[in-house]
């Protein structure tokens, strides 16, 4: 017999030779061959391996069942609740936000869901085959899970990180952990190396780690922003390569130079000492051909002020290029200097290939919180279109040395908006119109006028972007046959205040500031100018704008003002078939959009607001599936209010696919087939230190122990500066238990009622605001 498959020509490549109904074959392939991607467009698999599809992070799928034509057929295909039902007599579990991406590989689907639990399903039906409960009441990373293919000696496996610091792998084939890995499967990425100030403080993995040949890749969370005397100081946020087979560590990369090495000495004094933040929080990605390994880094601690840390303070906010065999220094940019605004570099850096010139050249495309787009050839690091430093205003606060100026791009132009004044307020319908102005107003704001606006002290100030962005760490996708860039952009600005605490040092407080947005909480509206969100296509030959298009309604405006775009959290996806596919928005819709011209052609009302990438899949029979996590939550201010993963299919083609109720049984055919998680196994509760920040808490049932949770990232003013309605703290909590909190479902009841009682909504407009930083 033939063994057929696509070569990377784009012609068939015949594997084994046999017969002539083969050769027939083989000629009903080639057409299907010459539509895939050619070696400019590298061919991709059907599946979904890792969380950007490929360590080239484009997100672009070969598969082309599914196109504008007949977009408007799909529909859900199956249901996933990643919930486990309540045990005989408990109440069901509390609602947890998710930003997971699962992974399709040969067959399976694997996902960690956020209730301490990864699963393995059937992709075609959501049939659950294996799963594995998370010990000690810990929980998977955020974001995602890894997939290693093995070697000779090792099978596959899914390489897991959690929010308690450890790193599992688990049999792809059945879920159990591999013995041979670490401690029985779990290596304790809370090694002293990292743990400057103990091992009690709290350091996660905030997004799944990137896998290149036998090294797991793993980026850091050590948490952010604290504030008092504990400063910046905290657990290193180095970038570690292990083992995929031992475990063991194989080299450290420090985020932040030690003596002797490069960049140690744009640390003012010995600010560098254990200083924390400056961390890969994010994606990373991997020329796989070339091994070279490209880290995105984040602000450094304190990452609102940094009188502490004069200089520009490498590898902060920074792309860095290393040998990915063994983290040898290769090249960095320095996205912006001496952060204070905790612009972060989190993006998945994409790998692309720039046509210019007569040329073609291998090209890292980054895309930050400032909504700037730099695209750098990434063998040499220089930038392809230019990049100029532009003088930015300076730093009033005292002993504030901000940087003179910051690196913007000459092309692309800013993918979002990056000025904010009186002039540019929302202004569409009177009573808000009349809400934001008055908010401006009473609080006597200072508008970013200009990009780089920088804080002062005892003054909020408005920036567009906020920390929310611009582009947050999803990132955009890739339409190799055009050259497309495609990504969403947030505008929505967020206020920010400095204040100097009792010992002298500073710190970002006050009832607008914070984790609030800039918008009345009340109805979720955003004061900053239209579209609060945004599709933009960037044409990488030539850095101009393809094409702009509105990401999101507001239905609660009146007809005629909805189409206001929203903000939103999770990337797109692309498709061979033309389309761009994208939930992120608070709205509840997935949609999708025509690539070439940026047409929305396809938007389906979900239970809940995807608030993560999409994937695309060939499962049984070779039908295409899109899928996507639903749940609501997190800090955009969308209602939690799902345990989703949605699966899409073009209707039609398999009734079966559509014709099973909630549990499973034979139901009507408009109904959708919905499975449910299996019970998880007890957890026992984690243990974290007391911070020393405990002024403006009063006393009262959930004190010691909000202190105790709640201060591990953020300093413990920043939440006694909070102001808020219950549903928004409960948001805030749960989000914060999914982004390194350590605490069981009670405990975060219990803390929910104690910051409900002692924090309540205070009676002013003006110091009533919704929201959170996305980290």
């Amino acid at each position: 017999m033939k063994l057929l498959r696509c070569g990377p020509d784009g012609k068939v490549m015949i594997v084994r030779a046999g017969s002539v109904a083969g050769a027939l074959f083989a000629i009903m392939l080639a057409g299907a061959c010459a539509q895939l991607p050619t070696p400019e467009t590298p061919a991709l698999s059907p599946d979904w391996p890792s969380v950007n599809k490929g360590a080239d992070a484009q997100r672009y799928s070969p598969l082309a069942q599914i196109t504008p034509a007949n977009v408007h057929q799909l529909r859900p295909a199956w249901v996933y609740h990643m919930r486990p039902p309540a045990a005989a007599g408990q109440s069901p579990s509390r609602l947890q936000h998710s930003q997971a991406i699962p992974l399709v590989v040969g067959g399976t689907m694997y996902l960690p869901t956020p209730y301490g639990r990864i699963v393995a399903l059937d992709p075609s039906s959501g049939a659950e085959k294996w799963v594995f409960a998370l010990p000690n009441n810990d929980r998977a990373s955020l974001r995602g899970v890894s997939y290693w293919s093995g070697d000779a000696q090792s099978p596959p496996a899914i390489i897991v990180g959690t929010r308690a610091g450890k790193l599992y792998s688990l049999s792809a084939r059945d879920g159990k952990p591999y013995a041979g890995f670490g401690e029985s499967g779990v290596v304790d990425l809370k090694t002293p190396e990292v743990m400057h100030t103990g091992p009690a403080a709290t350091y996660i993995l905030p997004s799944p780690p990137l896998i290149y040949k036998n090294l797991i890749i793993t980026g850091a969370g050590p948490g952010e922003g604290p504030g008092g005397s504990t400063g910046g100081r905290g657990p290193a946020g180095d970038t570690r390569a292990w083992d995929a087979r031992s475990g063991k560590l194989v080299w450290t990369f420090h985020s932040v130079p030690r003596p002797g090495e490069l960049g140690h000495d744009t640390w003012g004094g010995d600010s560098a000492h254990h200083r924390s933040g400056a961390n890969v929080w994010g994606y990373m990605t991997v020329d796989e051909d070339r091994g070279i390994l490209y880290m995105p880094f984040g602000a450094p601690n304190n990452d609102r002020i940094g009188t502490d840390r004069p200089g520009n303070n490498l590898f902060s906010s920074s792309l860095v290029a290393v040998e990915a065999d063994t983290g040898k220094y290769l090249w960095h940019f320095q996205i912006v200097h001496h952060d204070v605004w905790d612009i972060d570099t989190q993006a998945p850096p994409m790998l692309l290939d720039v046509k210019r010139g007569g040329k073609t050249i291998p090209a890292v495309a980054s895309v930050n919180k400032n909504a700037l787009m730099f695209i750098f050839n990434r063998v040499t690091g220089e930038p392809i279109f230019g990049v100029e430093e532009r003088p930015v205003p300076q730093s009033t606060i005292p002993g504030e040395q901000s940087s003179p100026t910051q690196p913007f791009p000459v092309l692309p132009e800013p993918l979002s908006q990056n000025t904010l004044s009186r002039d540019n307020l929302y202004k569409d319908t009177p009573e808000h119109k009349a809400y934001c102005e008055q908010l401006v107003d009473d609080n006597a704001m200072i508008m970013g006028e200009v990009p780089y606006t920088p804080n002062v002290l005892d003054r909020y100030v408005v920036s567009l972007p906020g920390t929310q962005g611009g582009v947050n760490y999803y990132g955009g996708a890739f339409d190799p046959r055009h050259g497309l860039f495609v990504v969403n952009v947030s505008n929505l600005a967020q206020p920010m205040r400095i204040v100097r605490n009792a010992d002298g040092s500073y710190v970002n407080s006050g009832p607008l500031a914070g984790t609030r947005r800039f918008g009345n909480p009340d109805n979720n509206l955003p004061c900053g100018p239209t579209p609060w969100g945004q599709l933009v296509a960037v044409d990488v030959n030539s850095g101009k704008i393809a094409w702009r298009s509105t990401l999101g309604i507001t239905e609660s405006l009146p007809a005629g003002k909805q189409n206001t775009g929203r903000p939103g959290l999770g990337g797109p996806i692309i498709t061979a078939g033309g389309l761009t596919f994208v939930g992120a928005t608070d709205d509840s819709r997935f949609r999708a959009f025509e690539t070439q011209t940026g047409r929305e052609i396809w938007t389906y009302k979900l239970p809940a607001s995807a608030e993560a990438t999409p994937i695309t899949y060939a499962g049984e029979g070779g039908k295409q599936f899109v899928a996507v996590t639903a749940t609501g939550g997190g800090l955009i201010g969308a209602k939690l209010e799902s345990d989703t993963l949605i699966a899409f299919a073009l209707s039609g083609s398999d009734q079966s696919l559509i014709s099973r109720n909630r549990s499973g049984a034979p139901g009507a055919k408009d109904q959708v087939p919905s499975r449910h998680a299996t019970a998880p196994a007890s957890r026992s509760t984690a243990q974290a230190t007391t911070p020393p920040d405990t002024h403006d808490f009063p006393a009262g049932e959930g004190r010691d122990l909000t202190l105790r949770v709640c201060s591990t990232c953020h300093s413990a003013g920043i939440i006694s500066a909070q102001r808020l309605a219950r549903t928004d703290w409960d948001r805030i909590v749960q989000t914060m238990a999914n982004q390194g909190a350590a605490a069981t479902d009670a405990e975060l009841a219990t803390i929910t009622e104690y910051l409900v009682k002692s924090f309540p909504p205070a009676d002013s407009a003006a110091t009533a605001e919704g929201g959170g930083t996305a980290p």
